[in-house]
């Protein structure tokens, strides 16, 4: 395969799995967003973020399943920091990013998907300073100068790069980035400790260890580990893997009730250090 067809599966593979929280309907083409002035204080201005019109009320209901005020401060994200959000699908999180570190820090993504980039263009007042990096793996993978981020953070993408064989190129991509003491942010959906590479990339479920080791390898301490994002409904075991629960529902209408009542896949949320 080549790496361009590579590259358009991960995209394609990360937007089925709701690596953006299937949001790419969230925007809003052609209508300026103004959010107007974003309050001073930093835990002030990321509720103003998560509350802003540049989210829809489907963007919303992901909420209670991400928690996204608690998981970027466990990462240590304040509105000075300089951020990197890796694959972001849709953009869900890149919509509480972009207007939240827009004033006094900086937000940069990867990017694969012209879509994700159009979408951002249509409201520069909220997307303006975001910086893409155009990547193109498993080689071509530059995520900014080196030692030039706070934070780098992923969501739900683990299992496309294990998918594409090129997950560590990806962490020692993010180590390289990283000053020291900055943070690696990982959120995953989490697979059973024994589950081997083959059911890894049929279910899209990561063991912890697996994740664990690979980060630490690259030079990674493991600073902490948050269970906000833990959902005790998810057995890990559904027809379809992940993608058979919400949002995605790949299996339609079967067993829909039984997925919704589920939720969102239970994840590790990791918080990794730079030494």
């Amino acid at each position: 395969m080549s790496l361009k067809s590579v590259a358009a599966a991960v995209v394609m593979t990360t937007l089925a799995c709701g690596g953006g929280g299937g949001t790419a309907q969230n925007a809003k083409p052609g209508t300026p967003i103004d959010l107007g002035r974003a309050p001073e204080a930093s835990d002030a201005r990321l509720a103003w973020a998560i509350a802003g019109e540049q989210r829809t009320e489907q963007a919303r209901l992901r909420d209670v399943y991400r928690h996204p005020k608690e998981t970027l401060a466990f990462f240590g994200i304040t509105k000075d920091s300089r951020v990197v959000e890796l694959w972001p699908g849709g953009g869900w999180y890149t919509e509480i990013l972009a207007p939240f570190l827009r004033d006094s820090g900086k937000l940069g993504v990867t990017s694969t998907d012209p879509a994700l980039e159009k979408k951002l263009g249509a409201s520069p007042g909220i997307y303006g300073k975001v910086e893409f990096h155009h990547v193109t793996p498993p080689g071509d993978i530059v995520l900014g100068p080196d030692g030039s981020a706070d934070v780098v953070v992923t969501f739900r993408n683990f299992h496309n790069w294990v998918q594409g064989g090129f997950e560590k190129n990806v962490v020692d991509a993010a180590f390289k980035v990283l000053k020291h003491g900055g943070v690696f942010g990982v959120v995953e959906h989490r697979g059973d400790a024994d589950e081997d590479l083959k059911t890894i990339k049929e279910t899209g479920y990561v063991p912890e260890h697996v994740v664990v080791e690979l980060a630490q390898t690259a030079g990674f301490k493991l600073a902490g580990k948050s269970e906000v994002n833990a959902n005790p409904n998810d057995d890990h075991k559904h027809e379809s893997g992940v993608w058979a629960l919400p949002p995605s529902y790949a299996n339609r209408t079967k067993d829909h009730d039984k997925y919704s009542a589920i939720g969102e896949s239970d994840r590790m949320t990791l918080r990794f250090e730079k030494p």
